[in-house]
């Protein structure tokens, strides 16, 4: 194994570990049909970030590298299945803060448990020296890439 680990590429690995973590998804918690994968993978996200801070539509944008259209035509869904609603912010009303409803509060618990076991099966018996390290050297590739695909506009 060690021998192979050594000839794989890191974007290998890292495809591998993505799959993997995609098969055993939080966001699989949510048994809705209602709910697209990606819908269910946006609003994963809301409810972890309106947990410490307000979230508007430019920070789906950002966070999944989609564009406006796309999260514009998610969250009409969202708030049409009763997942969402948007009011203007308080300090610019041009901007719409997300807001998770009810119906999606009660999603939150299990999304929690399910991202706490996931992370400590994904980590058992690593030292936390190494996962520090780990995200760090993540962190620096993810950087690489956006720098090398943001001169050329295609990230």
């Amino acid at each position: 194994m060690k021998q192979k680990l050594n000839e794989m590429h890191v974007g290998r690995l890292i495809h591998i570990l993505s799959h993997t973590m995609k098969r055993h998804n939080p966001a699989e918690v949510m048994e809705n049909d209602d709910l697209t994968t990606m819908q269910k993978h946006v609003l994963k996200f809301i409810l972890l970030e309106t947990m410490h801070r307000d979230l508007y539509q430019k920070d789906i944008e950002e966070e999944f590298q989609i564009r406006k259209p796309t999260v514009t035509g998610i969250l009409k869904l969202m708030e049409k299945n009763g997942y969402i609603y948007r009011e203007s912010a308080k300090q610019d009303a041009r901007l719409k803060q997300i807001i998770p409803t009810e119906k999606a509060e009660k999603i939150r618990p299990a999304i929690l448990k399910s991202i706490e076991e996931g992370e400590a099966k994904m980590l058992r018996g690593i030292p936390k020296e190494d996962v520090e390290l780990c995200k760090q050297v993540l962190w620096q590739m993810y950087e690489n890439r956006k720098k090398s695909c943001d001169s050329r506009n295609d990230f």
